[in-house]
């Protein structure tokens, strides 16, 4: 079920969905930070996805890349304290493969890999912020990886029961349902995941990759406040965790019917 793991961008600006969302803790109640968001490619390739195997594939090298963009997260600037009482939600971010965005959203290849990445920046170290250029580095900055969230980029869903599940999860999307149809199927067993929540999981630094910065710094750094560290938790989308149980679930069945 990798092709559950494809995120739709198009020239006209899409939500990314599912959106990602974090719970930051260890910070310093007092100090003042932004939270921004940036997505970088994971490796220098492209991709298709070979149906009668159900891979993704090298397809060759990856495209020129595209202009730096960070989403600076809405509530910024706020205090240590607002940050870690909410869960801090990207459900704002939009994607597009327009390189000639203006508007300063995401810029993204389509058929390419990438990592979202968090970023809690304290003010003191924020000057350099900007949404056109990379997040500043530096003591005050420290920068969060979640591997769940690497995803590849489609332009459109190849596969049509991805295409109304996440018709179906995503809220954005309202114009293409059909409320009045008959749920059948792998439809009907998503309904028996639809308000399962799951539990928050610690990311660590063990748990960093070692991809690194375009331009060659090293990916993660960290700050202490008066003893703190700052940490991050992955609130993984009820909606992706859902469509890949679900994947799995049908998947299964549908070999035992076979047999």
């Amino acid at each position: 079920f990798l092709i559950a793991r494809a995120i739709c961008i198009r020239k006209e600006r899409l939500r990314m969905f599912p959106a990602m969302r974090v719970k930051i803790t260890g910070l310093d109640p007092h100090q003042q930070y932004y939270i921004a968001m940036d997505i970088v490619p994971v490796d220098n390739k492209r991709y298709r996805y070979v149906y009668h195997s159900s891979k993704w594939m090298v397809a060759g090298n990856a495209d020129s890349p595209v202009p730096p963009r960070v989403y600076i997260h809405p509530d910024s600037l706020a205090s240590g304290d607002t940050w870690m009482r909410q869960v801090v939600s990207f459900d704002k971010l939009k994607l597009t493969n327009n390189e000639l965005d203006d508007q300063g959203h995401i810029i993204l290849h389509s058929m390419h890999k990438y990592q979202p990445r968090v970023h809690v920046i304290r003010k003191d170290f924020s000057s350099d912020l900007s949404p056109t250029k990379p997040v500043p580095a530096g003591d005050g900055v420290k920068t969060f990886n979640f591997p769940e969230t690497v995803f590849t980029t489609v332009t459109a869903y190849q596969n049509q029961q991805i295409t109304r599940l996440k018709i179906d999860r995503n809220p954005f999307a309202k114009g293409f349902r059909d409320s009045g149809r008959n749920r059948t199927g792998l439809e009907a067993i998503m309904e028996t995941y639809a308000f399962w929540r799951p539990p928050v999981r610690t990311l660590t630094f063990e748990d960093f990759t070692t991809m690194q910065k375009q331009q060659g710094e090293p990916l993660y750094k960290g700050h202490k406040n008066g003893g703190r560290e700052a940490t991050a938790m992955l609130y993984c989308p009820a909606e992706s965790q859902s469509l890949l149980t679900a994947m799995k679930r049908y998947k299964t069945e549908k070999r035992s019917n076979q047999l």
